[in-house]
C-alpha cells in the first residue's frame, strides 16, 4: 500500500505512570496529551481514547494516522511486549491492526527513541558544553540520566538512516577519580553489591550521592527528592546538595568520556534525560567537560569531540518519527 504523505504519525511515549501521545507532521509535534496508564486496561484502549480526544476516532477519517511509533519502558525482542513496571502486555501486530495503522507500527525501547532523536535536533534543541565540532558522519554517543541511566550510540547507515545501539551501558562499574569519590563509592557498597554508573548518575543516584556525602561527614541525611537536591544546589543552599550535584556532573563527565572512547564517537556526545537540563548554567560551568577530557594519552583524541545537552522537551517523539520513517524501507 502506498504511503500517505499527508497522514500524521501517531507517537506515544509510555512509562510506568503516564503515557504521552501526540501526532507528528515532519518536525511539528501537535495534539500532545498525557493519559494515566492506570485509567486504561490496555494500550489499545489508551490509544483509542487519545484518538477520540483529538477527533480522530473514526477509521478512515481525514487526518487519521496510518503509521505509528511507540516507545516503551522495557526491552522489545519480538511481537509480544511486556513492559517493565507496568501490567500492560501487548502484541505489536494486534495493536497495529486495532488502531488501523495500515502502514505499520514501530515499537522500540524508550531510550532508543531518545537516541534516535539526535539526528533530528536543530541548534535550538541542544546546548553545547565546551569546545569541539562534530565530524560529519561520525558515530554519536548518547547518555540519559533520569529514573535510570540510558546509554546508547548512533551508527550512520545507508540512505541517511541511523541505527541505535541497544545495550545496558548504565550498569557498567563506576570508577572513582578522587579520594572523596572513593569514599562515597565505598559507602554505597555497604548498600549495593555492585555500584554501577546508574547508582550515582540518575535521579535516585543523586539521592544516593547526597546520602553518602552526608553520612561521611557525620550527618544524618534528610529525606530529599532528586528535585529538592537539584533546586538546593542551583540556589547554592545545602552544602551537601551542592557537593552531590557537583560530584554528579564530574562523574558524568568521566562516564561520557569512557563512552566516547569506546564508540569512537567523533560525531559528538549528547546528554539527554530529565536531570541535566534542569541544572542549566550549573552544569555548563561544572567539572563535566574537564573530566570528560581527563583520559591521559587519549586527551588529544577527545578534545575535538563536542558535548551537548539535549534541551528539546519531547526528544523521544522526534526519535519515534525517525523510527516510523524506517517503516518505509
Amino acid at each position: 500500500m502506498p504511503r500517505d504523505a499527508t497522514s500524521p504519525i501517531l507517537v506515544a511515549d509510555i512509562g510506568g505512570t503516564n503515557a504521552r501521545f501526540g501526532l507528528i507532521d515532519g518536525r511539528a509535534i501537535r495534539e500532545v496529551r498525557i493519559l494515566r496508564v492506570a485509567d486504561y486496561s490496555s494500550l489499545e484502549d489508551a490509544a483509542s481514547a487519545y484518538l477520540s480526544a483529538v477527533g480522530l476516532a473514526e477509521t478512515g477519517a481525514p487526518g487519521r494516522p496510518r503509521r505509528g511509533a511507540f516507545a516503551v519502558a522495557g526491552p522489545v525482542t519480538g511481537d509480544r511486549v511486556a513492559m517493565t513496571n507496568l501490567v500492560w502486555q501487548f502484541s505489536i501486530g494486534r495493536v497495529r491492526d486495532a488502531l488501523g495503522l495500515v502502514e505499520g507500527l514501530a515499537v522500540i525501547n524508550d531510550f532508543t527513541a531518545v537516541a534516535l532523536s539526535v539526528p533530528r535536533l536543530d541548534s535550538s534543541d541542544r546546548r553545547q558544553v565546551g569546545d569541539g565540532a562534530p565530524q560529519p558522519g561520525g558515530v554519536i554517543a548518547v547518555l540519559g540520566p533520569g529514573s535510570g541511566l540510558g546509554v546508547s550510540g548512533l551508527v550512520p547507515g545507508a540512505g541517511g538512516r541511523w541505527s541505535a545501539l541497544s545495550g545496558e551501558g548504565g550498569h557498567v562499574t563506576m570508577a572513582p577519580i578522587s579520594d572523596r569519590e572513593s569514599a562515597v563509592l565505598g559507602q554505597l557498597r555497604k548498600s549495593f553489591d555492585h555500584v554501577s554508573a546508574e547508582r550515582v548518575l540518575s535521579g535516585p543516584g543523586l539521592v544516593n550521592l547526597h546520602a553518602a556525602l552526608s553520612i561521611l561527614d557525620g550527618r544524618e541525611p534528610p529525606a530529599l527528592t532528586p528535585a529538592q537536591i537539584t533546586e538546593s544546589a542551583v540556589a547554592g543552599g545545602n552544602p551537601h546538595c551542592v557537593e552531590a550535584v557537583e560530584m554528579f556532573c564530574a562523574m558524568l563527565g568521566t562516564v561520557a568520556g569512557n563512552l566516547a572512547l569506546t564508540l569512537g564517537a567523533r560525531g559528538g556526545v549528547y546528554i539527554a534525560g530529565g536531570v541535566v537540563p534542569k541544572l542549566g548554567p550549573l552544569f555548563t560551568h561544572s567539572r563535566f567537560r574537564k573530566r570528560f577530557l581527563e583520559k591521559g594519552r587519549m586527551r588529544d583524541f577527545l578534545t575535538p569531540v563536542p558535548t551537548y545537552v539535549v534541551t528539546h522537551e519531547l526528544p523521544a517523539f522526534l526519535g519515534l518519527a525517525e523510527a516510523a520513517g524506517a517503516l518505509e524501507s
